[in-house]
């Protein structure tokens, strides 16, 4: 038999090799396998699948499906759960205030590079902003607005969305002055009342 006659050897499957390839191959799965499904429907057994290695990696490389999405939609170096916690935990009254030191923190660590990144993406694709509302709002906000125990969670969800979103957008993709270069405490005095008042306060 020919060279040309030998039958094509089947495209090898199984377990990639651990390593930072396995890594990256995760990523580029899961950030296919989130716009094609969405957060709740791309399952970390079919990111793995997608990414040709076993499920466990997941847990391996990142710890969590939530974990994952942060650093393959998001792209940011972001605990999920321990930003989630961090919010959470302490005076309720003050929720507001530790929300915006926790996202300026976050983001100014890059220069603001990672969120203008996210917003490009967002208004590039329809799908990845449909991810968002499922994972920023459903996923971390109204689990902030039930530990404080206020009414209408879906609603001081997506009120407080748009007031990180937007304070995101003026100072990072916009750069308004002097909002763009104010110091953290500068925007917690400006930003945390209101954003507390979405929270737990009375909004009609």
């Amino acid at each position: 038999m020919t060279d040309a006659a030998q039958p094509t050897a089947p495209k090898r499957r199984g377990r990639r090799a651990g390593g930072e390839d396995t890594r990256a191959a995760l990523l580029h799965a899961a950030r296919e396998a989130f716009v094609e499904r969405g957060y709740e429907g791309a399952t970390v057994r079919s990111i793995a699948a997608r990414a040709g290695v076993d499920a466990a990696m997941v847990n391996h490389w990142f710890g969590s499906k939530e974990e994952l999405f942060a650093k393959a939609v998001l792209q940011v170096p972001l605990d999920v759960n321990a930003l989630a916690e961090r919010l959470v935990t302490g005076p309720r009254e003050e929720i507001g205030e530790r929300i915006v030191r926790s996202f300026i923190g976050i983001w100014d660590t890059t220069g603001g590079g990672h969120f203008a990144a996210l917003v490009r993406s967002i208004t590039a694709h329809d799908r990845v902003a449909e991810v968002m509302r499922e994972f920023f709002v459903q996923t971390l906000l109204r689990r902030v607005v039930a530990a404080a125990g206020a009414d209408q969670p879906d609603l001081r969800a997506t009120l407080a969305a748009s007031q990180i979103f937007g304070m995101g957008i003026v100072r990072y993709v916009v750069c308004f002055e002097p909002l763009a270069s104010a110091d953290v405490e500068t925007m917690v005095k400006a930003v945390a009342p209101n954003l507390q008042r979405y929270l737990t306060g009375d909004i009609g």
